[in-house]
């Protein structure tokens, strides 16, 4: 590993929430120095002019969607790492619902080796809660957890018997296991396309109540309240969930809540002529809710801030609305997406990076997100005012579904480093 200094910077610490002129120092692989009177030591150091750009912690997207096994065609491990890299993430936190699920711990496994050999950004697995995530029967918690997961899921797959979800919890508790659930009604959501109100009932589409969030959000606190199990709520994304959230926080119960950048810069109008690329599980919100969510970001009833990837194919999106897949790629536009926050004077970077890279990572029990001395060099340098316009074509991933197709947008990373290694320069 190479000594490498980032001199005259703008260091972002979410930590302490500050923006200060300075440089950085990394040495075999973790941050060395900090601060403003830094100096290079050494002729073999390696000298980056940051030109003033912008250094923060590399982003913790938890939530990514890999298509290894069984779906390589839309996202393999090679792919989503180069598209992490360009999009400033530093590590992603992978979901178990693949063809088939990620259920035993052979498959985690050879998701490991898969990732360990193609992948350039760190990648934790996690397994799925259920076997086949059918919600029937639990998964071989503690034996997954040996073989590395760190977190168990069902996914968009709401476990409906509260039985077999309690058992479940209670396992995952007596082994300090994690687990992260999709708050919703699974039988007031099935069939949804989007949300109901006066423009589903225009446009003629099956939609779902903002209520089925919330008594999702109800269900879910009453057994984390029985079992105390650690808990995580992966997107969170209407009004009438957030005062739940936030007594639940109160009462001092485990829970971190997540929400996903499309949640927080489209809403349900965005749909427009039925266009599929805007479909999304849960279904994108109405104006009233974005600003909610916003404002649970800012006061910290809401933790994490995560691009839940989700790759599909031509074919899966190119369908009637109601038939179209759900889900849209976010790696590599998850940060300029952010940066609309900033821009637009609703998020200031600290917190936005508190919400993308020090909370996951606290969620995790890592020590990134933070510009620490003793941290990994885990790090992104950017431009947040560069402007351009997206095209889907030029995204790394291989599936091409993002809602910001021909967007304005602002904000370039520049260079990515993981491990103190550069492994993306813009």
């Amino acid at each position: 590993m190479s000594t490498v200094f980032l001199q005259n910077a703008h260091l972002i610490d979410p930590e302490n929430g500050t923006v200060d002129q300075g440089n950085l120092l990394i040495k075999e692989g973790v941050i060395a120095a900090r601060g403003a009177v830094v100096s290079a030591p050494g002729k073999e150091t390696r000298i980056i002019d940051c030109a003033g750009k912008y250094l923060a912690p590399g982003i913790i997207d938890i939530g990514v969607k890999v298509c290894e096994p069984g779906e390589r065609h839309k996202e393999s491990f090679k792919s989503a790492g180069l598209a992490a890299a360009a999009g400033g993430i530093t590590t992603i936190v992978t979901r178990p619902d693949t063809v088939p699920a990620i259920d035993t711990p052979e498959t985690l496994e050879f998701i490991r080796r898969r990732a360990m050999d193609a992948s350039i950004v760190n990648v934790l697995p996690m397994a799925a809660l259920t076997k086949r995530r059918e919600g029937r029967e639990m998964t071989e918690i503690g034996f997954l957890q040996d073989a590395g997961a760190v977190g168990f899921t069902d996914c968009d797959r709401v476990v409906r018997d509260v039985k077999v979800l309690t058992r479940a919890l209670s396992y995952a508790r007596s082994l300090g296991a994690w687990v992260m659930g999709h708050p919703q009604d699974p039988y007031l959501s099935e069939g949804a396309a989007v949300t109901s109100g006066k423009f589903a009932t225009l446009r003629g589409l099956p939609g779902v109540s903002p209520l089925a969030e919330r008594m999702g959000v109800d269900r879910d606190i009453s057994l984390i309240e029985m079992t105390g199990a650690s808990y995580h709520f992966d997107q969170i994304t209407t009004a009438r969930a957030v005062p739940a959230l936030a007594r639940a926080k109160s009462n001092g119960l485990n829970i971190t809540a997540g929400t996903s950048i499309h949640h927080l810069t489209l809403n349900e109008f965005d749909v427009a002529e039925y266009r599929t690329f805007f479909k999304l599980k849960p279904p994108l919100r109405s104006e009233d809710d974005r600003l909610a969510i916003i404002d649970a970001l800012k006061d910290g009833t809401i933790d994490i801030i995560s691009s839940m990837h989700t790759p599909q194919d031509e074919e899966s999106k190119r369908l009637p609305f109601e038939e179209a897949a759900s889900g849209a790629v976010g790696l590599e536009t998850l940060l300029p997406a952010a940066l609309r926050l900033y821009h637009g004077g609703l998020l200031d970077l600290p917190s936005l990076f508190r919400a993308m890279s020090l909370n996951p990572a606290k969620r995790l029990g890592l020590p990134a997100g933070r510009l620490e001395v003793g941290a990994p060099a885990d790090l992104v340098l950017f431009d947040p005012d560069a402007p351009f316009v997206l095209n889907r074509f030029g995204l790394l991933s291989k599936s091409k579904n993002t809602p910001f197709d021909e967007a304005r947008m602002q904000g370039k990373v520049l260079r990515t480093f993981v491990n103190g290694n550069e492994v993306y320069q813009r």
